[in-house]
């Protein structure tokens, strides 16, 4: 199975110079802890979680107003719409990731991958891909 046939496609993301609290805003309506930073062009630059919001906005007491991309994560981990979902799978647990970004070749965000889109589809692969990604804090 490939990667287009699992990702969803209509994914939010968000400018790195937009205020957390605009971030914020989006995922409660969409319903979603998670949102690629993109620039101006869709390149994907990070990514912001509601745990980011909490735990180096919240926690660090800075104002709502500051930019997302002082809290965000840089780290990008993706595959390509063409790749086979195992891949996506392997870079989730490798990376301890409950989500994975689909690139064009050009870095440009296609589509999201989710654990739970994973589950939906092959479940035995989605317990073994939870196991491996929850595995940071049995062992912190």
């Amino acid at each position: 199975m490939l990667c287009e046939e699992v990702m969803k496609r209509d994914v939010e993301c968000i400018s790195p110079r937009e205020p957390v609290e605009a971030a914020a805003r989006q995922m409660r309506d969409y319903n979603v802890g998670f949102l690629p930073v993109c620039d101006q062009t869709k390149k994907v630059v990070g990514t912001i979680t509601d745990r980011d919001i909490a735990v180096r906005l919240v926690a660090e007491r800075k104002p709502a107003s500051t930019f997302v991309e002082d809290v965000m994560t840089r780290e990008v981990v993706s595959c390509g719409a063409q790749d086979d979902l195992q891949k996506a799978e392997q870079l989730m647990a490798k990376n301890h990731k409950s989500r994975i970004m689909c690139l064009d070749g050009g870095g440009k965000l296609i589509g999201v991958i989710s654990l739970s889109d994973i589950a939906q589809r092959e479940q035995a692969a989605a317990w073994q891909t939870l196991r491996e990604i929850s595995s940071r804090e049995a062992h912190a």
